[in-house]
């Protein structure tokens, strides 16, 4: 009898599907509605983040922090995508209200050969 050693980790399904984050569209609604079924949350309201892996929504974030995930399917690090993702918009939105508002308004030089 050969034992075959175990793989130290095996990639989860997580890392062989591709992920993407972005924000949630009005047609989402069935699949969001979907997801705090499956979570016994409420549905996330205003801005809301989503995670999809392999086009199917696996979780979402409210602008308030609150999230909702499928139990069925590891979830916990796409979460943490969405907390950071969220974080770097916020960041991206302070840093594009400290900006002068008249800057907008001031021509940009061109530069050599443009023209």
């Amino acid at each position: 009898m050969s034992i075959i050693p175990r793989p130290e980790s095996a990639p989860s399904r997580l890392h062989l599907e591709g992920v993407t984050i972005r924000y949630a569209f009005p047609d989402d609604f069935r699949e969001l509605a979907r997801l705090a079924i499956l979570d016994s949350r409420a549905l996330p309201e205003g801005v809301v983040l989503v995670a999809e892996v392999g086009n199917e929504l696996r979780a979402a974030l409210a602008a308030d922090g609150t999230a909702i995930a499928d139990p069925f399917h590891p979830t916990a690090d796409l979460v943490s995508l969405l907390r950071e993702r969220a974080r770097q918009l916020e960041a991206a939105q302070r840093h594009d209200e400290r900006s002068h508002p008249l800057r907008r308004l001031v021509p940009r030089r061109r530069l050599a050969g443009n023209g």
